[in-house]
């Protein structure tokens, strides 16, 4: 591993609490979540790639710019670029044409991110199967981690040509489910331009945080928090942070341990259900919790 990869590289020595755009409820403009987030005390804002949003696939470098524009007259810092776009465009799928798309999708978010000035990007390479989608391809475990190396692999030149790490993110995908498995899987690139986008809320269904954070070390380039209740077993199992399953005090230990010093982004997915009426009250709430949390 290169000595230059260090956690949270490009970071002040502390973390900083961002929040995700997905944090937000349905309606309202960009320049209302920026508005709600400052004024809850984020310092950050993590902003997605997507079909019709502020960043989206035909985004030029000026729509880019003024976006960034909006961020800093809001007073706050873009962390980190995300996209839920791989759910329709699997890295790993048997279709050429699929995993075409998949990389058109790398490729922009690693030129989104440069023009916005982020340097990490959230990239979910590849899925064997996903059970939240109705019909998801299965696709054999061997195949998704061929395919899903060889989408990442030639993407890497243009991220350390721009500079922008690729953050393999450890979701429902039944891909990368240990974290030995995702250890062994960044390791193989060699390269400080592709590390982890860890979530610790995605882990509790299987397994413990604290666990993957300690195995991964200096490999998570950014973190979300969210908390997660494991009798619920599903997707519905997501819930406010504090009031879930994860063990705190041993994620905040072990991300201090691996001297992890990068964003720490809340990602309340899905924002309404938490809050039937006035979803907006989520916002301060969670800053208030992140508070908590990074004082423990």
């Amino acid at each position: 591993m290169d000595n230059r990869f260090v956690a949270g590289w490009g970071m002040e020595k502390s973390m900083k609490p961002s929040i995700s755009i997905w944090s937000f409820f349905t309606g309202g403009t960009l320049n209302d979540k920026l508005r709600l987030a400052k004024e809850a005390g984020f310092e950050g804002f993590e902003i997605d790639l997507s079909e019709s949003g502020p960043v989206n696939l035909s985004s030029t470098k000026e729509d880019l710019h003024a976006v960034r524009r909006m961020v800093d007259d809001a007073g706050l810092t873009l962390s980190g670029l995300g996209t839920g776009l791989y759910w329709g465009a699997n890295g790993a799928s048997a279709e050429k044409t699929t995993r075409a798309q998949a990389a058109a999708i790398l490729r922009k978010q690693l030129w989104c991110a440069h023009e916005l000035g982020i340097d990490a990007v959230l990239v979910v390479p590849g899925a064997v199967g996903v059970d939240f989608i109705p019909g998801c391809e299965v696709v054999p475990y061997a195949a998704a981690y061929e395919r899903a190396t060889e989408l990442i692999r030639e993407a890497l030149p243009e991220a350390e040509r721009l500079k922008v790490r690729i953050g393999i993110e450890n979701v429902w995908n039944k891909f990368l489910t240990s974290p030995l498995e995702m250890r062994s899987f960044v390791d193989q690139f060699q390269s400080e331009y592709v590390g982890v986008y860890f979530d610790v809320g995605n882990v509790l269904a299987t397994g413990y945080p604290e666990h993957w954070i300690e195995i991964l070390g200096s490999r998570i380039v950014r973190v979300h928090f969210k908390d997660y209740r494991r009798a619920v077993g599903s997707a519905d199992g997501f819930c406010e942070l504090l009031s879930g399953d994860v063990n705190w005090p041993a994620v905040v230990k072990a991300l201090r341990t691996a001297s992890y010093t990068g964003w720490v982004t809340a990602e309340m997915i899905p924002p309404v259900p938490f809050y039937k009426h006035c979803p907006e009250v989520l916002i301060p709430n969670t800053h208030r919790a992140m508070q908590a949390i990074l004082a423990l």
